[in-house]
């Protein structure tokens, strides 16, 4: 949108809320100029001013609503009123709903006053809401689009390095292709304390690259830190059996099954390794019967492909278990 076009625009706006009496009609008609240009500052000083002259309406009117018509306005406004915290996390969620507009761009996003008070948890959680809908992000275009949270995530992460939220923040970052960034963080977190989340975080961006010696190395660190957490030998073990190593995948499940005994996720993936080792059709018809209970399709497809893949199979049996995949 030109400059002359949000001129025009914020002037319709002023026209709505003050003469037409619809001060959230205005308001939506300003998130649509902010939407064709996210950086401009004009629309936001006619929110600021709507929210200044008419804010018991605004509070009546906006009350529940979760449109994008109206929550990018709500987060300026939770700026306004000092409420960082809350500012980001409402930004993050309209980012993860519509990555294809550089919301961050707006003015107030790199404001030093939100920079300087938002704490780092609840930029870490604005960052896992940008992903919540699984867009692609790794593009030249949306790391453009990115680069004001990117600016943001280092100056927090330099003000507050807290090890947790500095790994849940690297994973903007690591969606984005900016493994750099990503690593980054990690490294700045491990520089106060040595945490699961970050060992996880490096070995996730390290899997996401192709580097699977590495992402195994990450997750055994994990580990070391977390004995017991049995997502985390599931992990491992879906590493060693992308490199092939099935009795090393079979024997990590085994552990943390010791952990965890009902968990399907690890019963599944037994079930598929052992599979893949020994042709035993016992575990494939395992498989077969917990493939259902699996959230994950990807993942559940994956295992059977593992285990359709083990030495002297019947066909029926594995017939049955490609239609469970095919479905």
């Amino acid at each position: 949108m030109s400059s002359r076009s949000v001129a025009s625009g914020v002037g319709l706006a002023g026209v709505m809320a003050h003469c037409g009496g619809s001060p959230v009609g205005a308001v939506k008609f300003l998130v649509g100029a902010v939407a064709s240009a996210p950086a401009a500052p004009e629309p936001y000083a006619a929110l600021a001013e709507l929210w200044r002259d008419l804010r018991p309406e605004l509070e009546e009117g906006l009350e529940g609503d979760g449109s994008l018509g109206t929550v990018p306005a709500q987060a300026y406004f939770l700026f306004l009123d000092g409420d960082m915290d809350d500012a980001v996390m409402t930004l993050g969620s309209v980012t993860g709903a519509r990555p294809d507009v550089a919301w961050g761009a707006a003015p107030w996003f790199g404001d030093a006053r939100l920079l300087g008070a938002v704490s780092a948890e609840a930029l870490a959680e604005a960052c896992l809401r940008t992903l919540d809908h699984g867009h692609d992000l790794d593009t030249d275009e949306m790391r453009e689009r990115f680069a004001p949270w990117f600016d943001a995530i280092e100056v927090v992460s330099a003000r507050s390095p807290v090890p947790e939220a500095l790994a849940s923040m690297a994973r903007l970052p690591r969606s984005c292709g900016r493994y750099e960034l990503s690593f980054a963080l990690c490294d700045r977190a491990d520089a106060v304390d040595r945490v699961m989340w970050t060992a996880v975080a490096r070995a996730a961006t390290w899997r996401v690259m192709g580097d699977l010696d590495r992402a195994a190395a990450a997750f055994e660190c994990a580990l070391s830190l977390d004995p017991a957490n049995w997502s985390l030998h599931l992990d491992l073990a879906d590493v060693r059996a992308e490199q092939g190593d099935f009795s090393a995948a079979a024997s990590l499940v085994e552990q943390g099954l010791e952990h965890e005994p009902h968990e399907v996720a690890l019963r599944a993936a037994g079930a598929a390794y052992r599979t893949r080792l020994s042709g035993s059709s016992d575990d494939l018809r395992a498989l077969i019967a917990l493939a259902p209970e699996l959230a994950n399709t990807a993942y559940r497809n994956l295992l059977i492909d593992y285990a359709c893949a083990g030495p002297e199979l019947p066909r029926r049996l594995v017939a049955k278990a490609r239609r469970i995949r095919a479905n």
